[in-house]
This record gives structure tokens, C-alpha cells and sequence, in this order.
């Protein structure tokens, strides 16, 4: 997970790693689409990665090989990631310790920790956020089933009681439309969907 590498991270020394706390998913993942946390990037610090084909074939990969986004990673070959190596500047343990504490402590006061989500649904759109485009748009709250924008942030859809995968695609698809029809921005999928819709 990201944040057993955070844990890392710390007692290595590595301030800048502090941010991977934030980050609610396991590297991989976070590699896939370049997730991020209070300013920071996980490709701002990887050096290599490693992938697998669907054959099998372990591949090493450099960063310049890929086509790397806010929140979107890019490559000409159908691979996997297996494995990340990092590359963090040397700090303090206790400015380690420090960020990681203020870090969790910002996540916990504005993002509904303990509730079931996906983290982030939308990307945010160049020079704003889209959970002020959402709440604007006056859709905390909103509830389709039992899939519901939180109140707590705009940005995440909680299970608020047995929600399905219809239930959270539909409110995906309600609050694009509405901010759409509202503001004349387009929301993109931060959160990517796998099987049958």
C-alpha cells in the first residue's frame, strides 16, 4: 500500500515520500494514474518501473517510455506494473514524521475517512477543483440508490447504504451532466471502471 511505503519513507528519512500517506490505494495503482496527494505526484519520484506482458515477460521500463499526466499514465504497450523503484531526497526523521502527521491530519479533517469510496471520482479541471464545481452546482448530498455525494467533500461518492455499481455510475453520470450544464466544464473520470456497465 501507499502508505506502508509513507511508513517507509519515514523511517528512512525520506521527507518528500510523506505525501504517499495521503493516498488511499497501493502502488500500483497509483502508478497506473499517476495518483497524487497535496501537490505532490507519484511519478514525480520514480526512477524505473517494472511491468509484465500478457505472456508473461518481465519487462524494465524507464519513465521516459511512458506518457505521464495529471492522473493519467500512457504507454504503447499492453503491460502491468509489478514493481516501482523510488527516488526520495534525503530529510529529517522528524520533518519525515511531521509532514506525514499534518498530511494525515488534513485528510482526515476533509475527506470522509471510514466511509466506503473510491477515493477522488473526477480529475480536477486546470485552475480549479472539482469538488467546488460539484458543491457549487449544489449536489453534496445528492443521492442515487445508495450511492451519495459526500458531505464532507464533494469529490467522493460514498456507499451511504448498499449502493450498487449502477447506483455510482449513475450519480457519476448525473453530476457530469448537471456541472456540465452549469459551469460548461466537462468533468473527467479520476476513478476508471473494470467489467460490464
Amino acid at each position: 500500500t501507499c502508505a506502508k511505503i509513507a511508513k517507509i519513507c519515514v523511517k528512512e528519512n525520506f521527507a518528500k515520500g510523506a505525501f504517499l500517506a495521503g493516498i488511499p490505494g497501493t502502488v500500483g495503482g497509483a502508478l497506473a494514474m499517476n495518483a497524487g496527494a497535496f501537490g505532490e505526484e507519484t511519478w514525480n519520484y520514480i526512477v524505473a518501473v517494472e511491468t509484465i506482458d500478457a505472456v508473461g515477460n518481465i519487462h524494465h521500463r524507464q519513465p521516459e517510455e511512458f506518457q505521464i499526466t495529471y492522473r493519467e499514465v500512457k504507454s504503447a504497450r499492453q503491460e502491468w506494473f509489478i514493481a516501482a523503484h523510488f527516488c526520495f531526497p534525503d530529510g529529517s526523521a522528524e520533518e519525515t514524521q511531521q509532514n506525514i502527521k499534518a498530511l494525515l491530519k488534513k485528510r482526515k479533517e476533509t475527506q470522509p475517512i471510514g466511509a466506503f469510496s473510491c477515493g477522488s471520482v473526477f480529475r480536477n479541471p486546470t485552475g480549479d477543483y472539482a469538488a467546488r464545481l460539484i458543491e457549487s452546482c449544489g449536489l453534496k448530498g445528492k443521492q442515487i440508490g445508495g450511492a451519495m455525494i459526500s458531505l464532507k467533500h464533494a469529490n467522493f461518492i460514498v456507499n451511504a447504504e448498499s449502493a450498487t455499481a449502477k447506483d455510482i455510475e449513475q450519480l457519476i453520470a448525473f453530476t457530469q451532466k448537471t456541472v456540465w450544464e452549469k459551469t460548461g466544464i466537462s468533468l473527467i473520470n479520476e476513478c476508471h471502471f473494470l467489467g460490464e456497465p
